[in-house]
């Protein structure tokens, strides 16, 4: 099934979730975060072992498509991409993402719930979130800072460094570097293994695992009170305008 951006696939255990706007380097829409939303969540109910998520092209994703952002804002917790998010933090079901190129924003902050992580050596990783007037969200907060620690977190937030594959890495955002052309591949045979595996030993592993998802979801909130607010700031307007003139000018 494709949707708006997102093509979805159930196959031997696997729900196979794919970014499929490669004309836009995936760049996430309302729409997209609609069907992504309901991928996962009802993942939990249906037949399925493992999610794999991947991206169509040479990009994971760009980010949000920022022009639809804007039309359409996050307004509480049933807007599409407080779903999503929701949806990854709860979910049961074992997450293996294969990323190549660019991870941008939600890109990254969505790996941090991901349970294993492939990437290619073109992988790179950024959180560009202070850089447009906002906030990180998805929990990335408390997250990144807990992965790879908080002088790493900082020049990611606040210096908008690129984490490269390698770094990725060694921070433990990635579980393995796999070459290109193999990624896909390694990617489907892993969420395979895991969809063989004894279902309700996996899954209570996963909630074993994730045994703080409520701290993740009170991190989550907070910082979705302040990114709406954010949103809303002159200072966001005015970082924004900047970044659509730089497109503008190529």
């Amino acid at each position: 099934m494709t949707s708006l951006g997102v093509s979805i696939a159930d196959r031997d255990g696997v729900r196979h979730v794919m970014l499929d706007r490669p004309d836009k380097k995936n760049a996430l829409t309302t729409a997209m975060y609609a069907a992504l939303a309901d991928a996962i969540v009802s993942a939990g109910e249906d037949d399925v072992g493992a999610l794999l998520i991947a991206a169509r092209g040479d990009t994971f994703t760009a980010g949000n498509d920022l022009r639809d952002f804007l039309d359409n804002p996050p307004h509480g917790d049933d807007a599409p991409v407080s779903r999503f998010l929701t949806g990854l933090i709860t979910t049961d079901v074992p997450i293996v993402a294969a990323v190549r190129g660019a991870a941008v924003g939600i890109g990254t902050t969505m790996l941090l719930h991901c349970d294993v992580v492939f990437a290619s050596p073109s992988a790179r990783f950024k959180v560009p979130f202070v850089d447009l007037g906002l906030v990180p969200e998805a929990g990335s907060s408390v997250l990144l800072p807990r992965r790879i620690g908080r002088a790493r977190a900082g020049a990611a937030l606040y210096l908008g460094e690129t984490i490269a594959a390698e770094q990725a890495y060694a921070d433990g955002i990635v579980t393995r570097l796999i070459a290109d052309d193999a990624l896909d591949a390694e990617a489907e045979a892993a969420a395979l293994a895991i969809a063989a595996k004894p279902r309700a030993a996996v899954r209570e592993t996963k909630r074993l695992v994730n045994y703080d998802r409520e701290a993740i979801l009170a991190a989550m909130a907070r910082e979705g009170t302040a990114f709406r607010a954010r949103l809303a700031s002159d200072e966001a307007r005015a970082a924004m305008s900047a970044f659509f003139q730089r497109g503008a000018r190529g």
